[in-house]
């Protein structure tokens, strides 16, 4: 006869005690970043927000974005605030339009 091994039941994520993949000790943003969403028009699908990804990515003091096609949102986070003339250049030579912030 064979016994059936039962595993413990899983409760919440393996990242973290409170079953967030994230658990607060390190956000992963440095110290005095300044975080900045801003509103683009044009984006529809992972193609738009990577090209928008990529332009914004090559301005100096940008250390992440993270643009989303489906609520036209790009948040940027950088050492300092960016100027808005940096981020529309960049997000016209991508092809989009910036509206404004979010």
């Amino acid at each position: 006869m064979t016994a059936e091994t039962q595993l413990p039941q899983a409760t919440g994520s393996c990242c973290s005690p409170s079953g967030s993949c994230h658990d607060g000790a390190d956000s992963g943003t440095p110290a005095g970043a300044v975080t900045t969403v801003y509103q683009v028009s044009g984006m529809t699908c992972g193609h738009c927000e990577g090209a928008i990804s990529e332009e914004i990515s090559g301005i100096d003091g940008v250390t992440s974005v993270k643009a989303v096609a489906s609520t036209g949102q790009v948040t940027v986070v950088s050492r300092a605030s960016l100027t808005e003339d940096a981020v529309r250049a960049a997000i016209d030579e991508a092809g989009y339009e910036l509206v404004g912030l979010a």
